[in-house]
């Protein structure tokens, strides 16, 4: 029911978007309830964030491998969340400037090693800092993992203030990152910081 209520929210603030792009005049009204309708799918969102944290904190208490923490996570992820159809940790291979492919969940990749700088994945092991690309197509500094993948989210994972590796994250929709997913991915981070 909860999903069936959410769905027709985000129907309505489609819909209303849509007609304000093509110049359709809003009545006091219908501001005041897509306001409202916002304002609902937002606490939604937040309550859904704040219960995968919740389960991702359960993950990393339990008496079990890094590895299958980590695989543990990347499953979570990517069968709570639509829009996460590829899900996979990369870390810094020893010594070398590249990054080497941990556990994932979503289609088998060929980029198993990714040297530093080269991709979304490789500039972020450079930069420090989370990227989020709404459209791959944009991107001239871009690997491609194949043409389901419309846009990427990757955000760095630090121990004692190192860049250590990263979160990656592919959808098959452009445009459908918020600052939502980066503050879920944010946290995950920090939680697989503490058991690296």
């Amino acid at each position: 029911m909860i999903q069936i209520y959410k769905f027709r929210i985000t129907i309505y603030i489609f819909i209303v978007n849509l007609l304000q792009n093509e110049g359709v005049f809003m009545s006091f009204y219908n501001r005041k309830s897509f306001k409202f309708a916002t304002y609902l799918l937002n606490e939604d969102t937040k309550m859904e964030i704040d219960i995968l944290k919740n389960k991702v904190a359960t993950i990393i208490t339990e008496k079990t491998n890094v590895s299958n923490k980590l695989q543990a996570i990347c499953d979570l992820l990517e069968n709570q969340i639509s829009y996460y159809d590829w899900v996979g940790f990369y870390f810094k291979n020893d010594d070398k400037e590249e990054l080497k492919l941990a556990q994932y969940t979503g289609e088998e990749t060929a980029h198993t090693i990714i040297p530093f700088g080269k991709g979304i994945c490789g500039q972020v092991a450079v930069s420090n800092t989370n990227f989020v690309v709404q459209d791959v197509s944009e991107q001239d500094n871009y690997i491609s993992c194949g043409w389901k993948v419309k846009s990427e989210i990757v955000i760095p994972i630090f121990v004692n203030g190192e860049n250590i590796g990263q979160i990656d994250i592919d959808s098959h929709t452009a445009n459908t990152f918020t600052t939502k997913d980066e503050e879920l991915l944010e946290y995950v981070c920090k939680k697989v910081s503490t058991i690296l």
